[in-house]
């Protein structure tokens, strides 16, 4: 039985309203302030529903692989080869055997390349980027079986999910070296209609986790987040001018807009051109998610059963 807590936490998401998210991503000193606010209304309320004896607090420390699926990676492809390493902490407070809260921190990395694509079109594209992230999140985390370090309750499958804010950072390579892209307005954005380089998402997974030996857990999981942005990558639009990009923006926004070596257009006298042709899709939300492996440490001690 899933406590009322946590449906209030379903009933909450599913009542925003998510086209207002832009806006919402750029106050961020609110956003943080709300993830705390969340936490403490859930946990309040469960101190005089739980004895001590069912309630654990757990440090994790989180290793693996980042991964992305977008523009540049539209087939789900090579998304191990892709997979850069990404590492995180989180703090776990289980309020039952079966469900509890965590707060974490991650740091992730992302990477795709046209060039590894099978697709011809995209081959013939030529982007790139990566992506280097900060994420912060409260999720709620159900056990799908009674499970507690230090107890005979071993062994579980879990599934999480909740709310995080990120900061990004999307570079491009070019002639030999990374480059900032936000900045370069490789879409022929200007400053009030660029994208933010911050904002919120939704992340959700499964995972398996063991207790190894006494305080001592291990678990492997699986994560995807769900966000609002559609230039994770650099890439939604279509692409501008490309005499326009060179005279306002310069040759080197130019290069990272279309770094393709023909365009697709014949202009006539041997000139061809991408202008204005469909560079990504904008009807799709870009995604990213984690592979990882994790440390579990049980910070308090079994309670007794005088604590009852």
């Amino acid at each position: 039985m899933i406590p009322s807590e946590i449906k209030w936490v379903g009933d909450l998401i599913n009542a925003i309203d998510f086209g207002n998210l832009l806006y919402i991503s750029r106050m961020k000193t609110s956003v943080l302030i709300l993830f705390g606010c969340v936490c403490l209304v859930l946990a309040s309320p469960l101190r005089a529903q739980t004895n001590r004896k069912n309630k654990s607090h757990e440090l994790g420390f989180h290793f693996g692989g980042g991964y992305y699926i977008g523009e540049i990676n539209p087939h789900y492809e090579n998304i191990m080869q892709n997979s850069k390493f990404s590492f995180g902490l989180s703090y776990k407070r289980f309020f039952t055997k079966r469900w509890g809260l965590r707060a974490s921190g991650m740091y992730g990395n992302f990477e795709a390349w046209d060039k590894n694509s099978s697709d011809p079109m995209l081959k013939y594209r030529n982007l790139n980027f990566r992506n280097r992230i900060y994420e912060f999140s409260c999720m709620g985390e159900i056990n799908f079986f009674d499970y507690q370090m230090n107890s005979k309750n071993r062994i579980t499958p879990y599934m999480f999910a909740g709310m995080s804010y990120y900061m990004m950072s999307p570079e491009g390579y070019y002639q030999g070296g990374w480059i900032p892209l936000q900045t370069m307005y490789t879409e022929a954005q200007t400053a009030a209609n660029q994208y933010q380089l911050n904002g919120l998402a939704m992340p959700f997974g499964l995972g398996l986790k063991t207790n190894v030996f006494g305080a001592l857990g291990l678990s492997f999981e699986w994560s995807m987040r769900k966000t609002w942005t559609d230039y994770f990558d650099d890439v939604s639009g279509v692409y501008p001018d490309k005499q326009y990009q060179n005279a306002v923006y310069g040759p080197l926004s130019a290069g990272l807009s279309d770094p393709s070596d023909q365009g697709r257009i014949d202009l006539g006298n041997g000139v061809y051109t991408n202008d204005n042709i469909q560079r990504g899709d904008p009807s799709s939300n870009d995604h990213y998610g984690f592979f990882l492996v994790s440390l579990m440490i049980r910070l308090d001690k079994p309670a007794t059963n005088c604590f009852k």
